[in-house]
């Protein structure tokens, strides 16, 4: 058996403007890139290092080439998930794997994996946080997409205060200039527990459909005691599928992205128990290239709400990548993964 190869890339990609959350503002979707060659094809698999979770370019590349060794000794998906934690690299390094599996035997990746064919789906287009002017402006030019995602958490990234009840202003101004698409809003931990209860009150009154974790990991056992007018969804609270259970009294909704499972193979997984055990399912992702929406894109036929816009918000994407029509994306090129 030829020895497997191994080559690991970071890469800068340019956003459009800038992407705002509660927790600061970037102008680049920050990458890395894993590539496995076997002498004849190669397969490749994209991450972004999130620090948020501890996670930096420069750990992520380290971790990825520590396992050079046990690639060419070959190391396969399986024996990965113990080797490396979920988080970005176990997710590049997975994804390359399937998409080199595929190059090798010629059959796509939703085929090996046993997932159904993929079709076009909605995906949500985010709405980076500003002021209600700024966000209900920015929801107006998205006029192509029928499901719009809030960026909330506070009073904005200029202001001295973290007033979270503008938020409630924020979602009013949206769905004024939008009562035609639906809505759903990021808090990103942003929310304080006296502010959570009127501004879950505030969402419902805007036709909003879900409220993603609104209260920082660790800080959220207030939302097992409080009324949930509408479905709350954990991000932050669930990486993998041992999280699932213990959320069931906080959460109604589970937000999956393959940089926290560690990449397909245990998204796949987190999908399945979620579904088992009555989550609704987002499918989401960081900023990044289509690279990174290939694979989680063959699970958006189980998902509830497909969050899949990271390439959109870039300045420009890999070639191959998303095909979006009115806001839907249509199944991605085999050229470019799986």
């Amino acid at each position: 058996m030829t020895a497997l190869r191994l080559l690991a890339l970071a890469e800068k990609w340019p956003i459009a403007g800038s992407f705002t959350i509660s927790r600061g503002a970037k102008q680049f979707a920050d990458v890395v890139v894993a590539e496995i060659s076997d002498g004849v094809v190669s397969g490749r698999g994209e991450c972004v290092p999130y620090g948020r979770y501890g996670e930096t370019v420069e750990g992520v590349l380290d971790q990825i080439l520590a396992l050079e060794g046990a690639l060419a000794g070959g190391l396969g998906r399986s024996e990965l998930q113990n080797l490396l934690p979920a988080g970005a690299a176990r997710n590049a390094l997975d994804c390359a794997l399937f998409d080199l599996q595929a190059k090798q035997t010629g059959r796509a990746v939703w085929d090996l994996a046993g997932l159904p064919a993929p079709t076009a789906q909605d995906t949500a287009f985010t709405i980076s946080l500003g002021s209600p002017e700024e966000m209900a402006r920015d929801a107006r030019n998205a006029r192509d997409y029928k499901l719009l995602k809030l960026k909330l958490g506070g009073s904005g990234p200029d202001s001295a205060e973290n007033n979270g009840l503008e938020d409630a202003v924020r979602m009013q101004a949206v769905r004024a200039a939008r009562p035609d698409v639906r809505l759903v809003a990021d808090a990103n931990e942003g929310w304080s527990p006296g502010d959570c209860s009127p501004l879950l009150d505030a969402a419902q009154a805007a036709g909003f459909e879900l409220i993603e974790q609104p209260l920082p990991q660790g800080e959220d056992a207030l939302l097992a005691e409080i009324d949930r007018p509408i479905p709350v969804c954990a991000d932050e609270s669930v990486h993998q599928t041992s999280d699932l259970a213990d959320l069931k009294d906080r959460y109604d909704a589970v937000n999956i992205k393959l940089d926290k499972t560690g990449g397909l193979t245990e998204a796949m997984n987190a999908v399945k128990t979620a579904g088992d055990l009555g989550f609704g399912i987002m499918l989401g992702c960081m900023v990044c290239t289509s690279l990174s929406i290939a694979p989680a894109f063959l699970l958006s036929s189980q998902a509830d709400w497909v969050d899949l816009d990271g390439p959109l918000l870039l300045s420009e994407d890999r070639s191959g990548g998303l095909d979006v029509n009115s806001g839907k994306i249509a199944p991605i090129a085999r050229e470019l993964w799986g």
